[in-house]
This record gives structure tokens, sequence and C-alpha cells, in this order.
């Protein structure tokens, strides 16, 4: 069996690998700070994707079980402030939860975001969290429908 190369995490202004088979989720780099990105049918999946990613950046995602629901609910005026809305009330409920999620449930309708995130408290020696993130920034914020007809959301984390 032979291993998969290593892929190359884009900078920050790079579109990530696309086409079959394309990744839903990653990185960017972006000098001290990181990117992150999610792709996927519809704004609701990429905004899910993008979540995955952000915890993505704290720990491996699979070492998250998704055992208890926590609720988000946010509003903006355009679906970009409403993408990092979402992420900072995310934030905010893993450092006052002390927890870590793993699965997201979006809902958006004319400016509000409903939606769900899925985890667990944090066990250091399980999780080895790697930094807190502090904010989701408006740095490279970015939602856009792809041209395939699938959606794509990013921004910069403040780490």
């Amino acid at each position: 069996m032979q291993a998969e190369p290593p892929r190359e995490t884009p900078t920050l202004g790079e579109t990530p690998p696309g086409g079959e088979g394309a990744h839903a989720w990653g990185h960017l780099r972006h000098g001290s700070d990181i990117g992150v990105w999610g792709r996927g049918r519809t704004r609701e999946e990429a905004f899910e994707r993008a979540a995955v990613a952000l915890c993505g950046v704290i720990t491996e995602p699979s070492r998250v079980v998704p055992r208890e629901p926590v609720e988000v609910s946010c509003e903006a005026p355009d679906v970009e402030v409403l993408f990092t809305d979402w992420l900072n009330a995310l934030i905010y409920e893993m450092s006052v939860r002390r927890m870590l999620f793993s699965r997201f449930e979006v809902r958006l309708a004319d400016g509000h975001l409903e939606g769900r995130a899925w985890g667990e408290p944090v066990e250091v020696e399980r999780h080895e969290p790697a930094v807190e993130v502090k904010a989701a920034t408006l740095t490279g914020l970015e939602v856009r429908r792809e041209p395939d007809g699938g959606w794509y959301a990013q921004c910069v984390v403040d780490v």
C-alpha cells in the first residue's frame, strides 16, 4: 500500500485544492495565525466544515466524542460577518464550558444562524490541545459560491 503524498497547506489567498474528492475543510498559513476553511454543497455545510477546521486547530477532531449538544444562535447584517460570528460563538462556548466540539449543524435564514455543536469536556491527556483560539477575525474573510455550485467559507483565526 502506497502512502499519499503530504498535502501542502495553501497560504491565505490561494484556493485550496478542489475537484473530485476535494478536502471538505482545512487550514491556511497566515503568519503567526492560521486560516480555517470549509467547503460544502450548501452555505450551511461550508459553515459546519469550517467549524471542524476551527476545532482542528486545537486538536485532531476524531479525538473528540460528540456527546453533549450545545445550542448556538447569532445574527449579522451579511453572510460573511455571520460566518465569523458563528466561529466566535463556538470559541466562546469552548472557552466557558471547557469543551471541544467535533460535529456541527447549521441552519441559515435571513441573516440569522441557528446552530448546534456536539462535543465533550476537554481531557488534556487524550485531546492534547495544541493552542487556544482567541477569535475569528475579518482577515481573509470570504464566503462564496464555487463554480461547481458548492460553497466555500474562510477566515483567519487569532491563536
